[in-house]
């Protein structure tokens, strides 16, 4: 037995006996004990100590209490709280069997109505707490036991006790109380006040896994996730799995929108949505033109959606549709900030790293922007300056230089956002968007096939896993992870070009975009093409323009 074990038992002696460690959490570890006044067998969670020290035993009683009374069939009660020798406790029913995370582990998938009944059934036990002034705040499959089938939601308020009991010291720690999955865009950010729709979205999240498998958003890491549920958008329940009804599907678009004002008003709201086959909520997500278009319907789709970008950071986009006008020219500037010495011919200008021509690249979700900028050099340095990456979030005022891509340019994101490839001389490397993890995923691009001086000349990361990196003299593909180059396009398939430039994979679709010329940069010579990667067809889409980019 564990020094903290019979410590705890000293301190509960007459009260409790501990007799076994069922898990840990976030918040506390779990212990089946027995209650010996009641000869009963409960679940006693102890608070981490980390949380016990900053909350506080007296506070955290105090709050708790507020939540000792609810009574509901689908509510799990809490039967006693306190302090006992600087442990934090609550205890409740021991209930034998699983919990919706372990369902879901194993089945991966719940057929539609029973994930709908789950729902439903957590959805009236949110009411009655909402009614009550309680939001529980840590919805999620390992809070919701079933017990005979049945939805039995646990650790109801618990969290609200620590964040009251806890203040702004709780946040100053930098412990937070929730589960990165299931959080709101609200309590992601901590820049508003959790509500009764806070709950209400972690029950839509909960119920999109059910239904779908995973989460609305993944990633690798608690940041990345955060990132996308502030940012990102969840595909629809529909699009993953054709049998969910439409009404169920609007339900949980509906739960999960960014705003607390755009999510049902309570929980009782998403209930009864659940249950009417007519609720709809805005726009359906339609099928994708590409998914079903065969490859020359691909290109004609190509042909019918390239934005020409004009380089720096004035920005303007033009659609070509064809026999229709041109649409509006869309102009936007974005400052980049202030703080770092730039040598700009013979003077030094303050500016934090001065882009360079090609170098932009925004976020799938729109709300990363990155470069690569001169960064402060000496008027005397030998060797001219040299370039890194910076990301800019736009809702921040500055650039942030990312260690450890000196020598970097023409960087582009992953689909999911969370990586961002950039080239340093004859390689092809790749950064993490939330830390500074370099990883390298192929060197000396063009020389397998004997090209001579290879620059690069930009690349494109595809939604199949491959890269896809123009050069001067042909086209390469490689995996995401790394491997053997695969040449895609040269001169002798493309109309004796020789520079193959700035790639851009179209979404879904086998298509590439990219700019080709013959001699020179002169955009006078150079064409924008369609290359289907699959059949290896060919399509000028544009003469006298470069840099293709897809709407």
């Amino acid at each position: 037995m564990s020094d903290a074990v019979t410590r705890l038992n000293a301190a509960l002696e007459g009260r409790y006996a501990i007799e076994r460690e069922l898990g840990e959490g976030g918040m506390a570890t779990v212990y089946l004990a027995k209650d010996l006044k009641h000869n009963r067998n409960v679940a006693l969670k102890v608070l981490k100590p980390e949380l016990a020290a900053v909350v506080g035993a007296e506070r955290f009683v105090a709050e708790i209490e507020t939540t000792a009374n609810l009574t509901h069939p689908h509510i799990l009660p809490l039967h006693d709280s306190g302090e006992a020798d600087g442990f934090l406790f609550y205890v409740m029913p021991y209930l034998e069997g699983e919990n919706l995370r372990d369902r879901i582990n194993r089945e991966k998938q719940l057929p539609v109505d029973e994930a709908v009944r789950i729902a439903t059934a957590v959805a009236s036990a949110l009411e009655h707490a909402h009614r009550h002034k309680v939001i529980h705040r840590d919805i999620k499959p390992a809070n919701i036991l079933l017990q005979d089938g049945e939805p039995i939601v646990a650790d109801f308020g618990i969290s609200l006790a620590l964040g009251v009991a806890g203040g702004t010291r709780l946040t100053e720690t930098g412990l937070s109380v929730g589960t990165p999955f299931y959080m709101s865009p609200e309590q992601a950010t901590g820049d508003q006040a959790v509500g009764a729709s806070t709950d209400t979205y972690a029950l839509g999240a909960v119920l999109y896994e059910m239904l779908v498998g995973d989460p609305p958003y993944a990633g690798s890491t608690a940041q990345a996730v955060l990132g996308k549920i502030i940012g990102g958008k969840p595909v629809s329940v529909t699009e993953e799995r054709s049998s969910v009804p439409a009404n169920v599907d609007a339900a949980v678009r509906k739960a999960l929108e960014k705003l607390p004002a755009d999510r049902f008003a309570s929980a009782q709201e998403f209930a009864r949505a659940l249950a009417d086959p007519g609720f709809r909520h805005g726009e359906a997500a339609g099928v994708s033109a590409s998914s079903e278009a065969g490859p020359w319907n691909r290109l004609a789709i190509a042909a019918s959606a390239v934005a020409v970008i004009s380089t720096g950071f004035l920005a303007s986009s033009v659609l070509f549709e064809p026999d229709a006008p041109a649409g509006p020219v869309v102009r936007f500037t974005v400052p980049v900030g202030e703080g770092t010495e730039v040598y700009l011919g013979g003077e030094v200008d303050a500016r934090f790293g001065r882009p360079a021509s090609t170098s932009l690249a925004i976020s799938p979700d729109g709300n990363l922007l990155v470069y690569a900028g001169w960064e402060n050099v000496e008027p005397d340095r030998v060797g001219g300056p040299e370039s890194r990456l910076y990301l800019r979030r736009l809702d921040q005022e500055r650039a942030d230089p990312i260690e450890g891509t000196e020598g970097a340019s023409d960087p582009f994101f992953s689909p999911d956002g969370d990586w961002i490839g950039f080239v340093v001389g004859q390689s092809l490397r790749r950064v993490s968007v939330v830390g500074s993890n370099i990883e390298t995923i192929v060197t000396n691009v063009g020389a397998p096939v004997g090209l001579r001086v290879p620059a690069l000349l930009g690349a494109t990361w595809g939604d199949d896993g491959t890269i896809v990196v123009g050069t001067r003299g042909g086209m390469f593909r490689v995996a995401e992870n790394g491997g053997d180059l695969e040449l895609v396009a040269n001169a002798d398939s493309l109309d004796g070009f020789l520079f193959y430039a700035e790639p851009h994979k179209v979404p879904g679709s086998d298509l590439l975009l990219f700019h080709g010329h013959p001699t020179n940069l002169d955009p006078e010579q150079a064409e924008i093409f369609a290359l289907d990667l699959v059949t290896g067809t060919q399509t000028s889409l544009l003469t006298d323009a470069m840099d293709p980019h897809y709407v």
